[in-house]
């Protein structure tokens, strides 16, 4: 799983002009799944997501997670992240998992955000043509790879 983790003041995401998940101060999240992604991986990231601490304490350092600020997650699901582009102009999109792979994959993440942040979070649908604004706090974005964890 590729995620790109972004610190918002503020995110929203709409579909046909009616706006789907918001949310104030938090995560704004993109996950790309391949076939290769497992439970363990959810857990992990799901896990790592949450416990992150890229949130600032009185004195002004990234010392606090999401869950410690009480912030809320936005997720989005993102095939693109697994694009190629080594090779010419049009990137390719084989390496990200089919819809009945990433589908249940993609929710069990979301189960698993949530059990682990202690509360619901925010989703756009997947396979969705969305439109997603944010206000990136900091800037702070990160990339995780999960077959990057070792």
């Amino acid at each position: 799983m590729k995620t790109v983790i972004q610190r918002v003041s503020e995110a929203s995401v709409t579909i046909e002009e009616k706006i789907q998940g918001a949310i104030a101060q938090g995560l704004l999240v993109l996950v790309g799944i391949e076939d290769s992604d497992t439970d363990e991986d959810i857990q992990w990231l799901a896990s790592k997501l949450v416990n992150l601490r890229i949130f600032s304490d009185t004195d002004g350092l990234m010392n606090l997670s999401v869950k410690e600020t009480g912030g809320d997650i936005l997720l989005i699901s993102q095939f693109t992240l697994h694009a190629k582009t080594k090779k010419g102009n049009r990137p390719s999109f084989i390496q990200a998992a089919r819809p009945e792979f990433a589908i249940p994959l993609y929710e069990k993440f979301k189960s698993a955000l949530e059990y682990e942040l202690g509360k619901s979070i925010q989703t756009g649908k997947f396979g969705a043509n969305m439109a997603v604004c944010l206000i990136n706090d900091g800037p702070v974005t990160l990339v995780i790879d999960t077959k990057n964890k070792a």
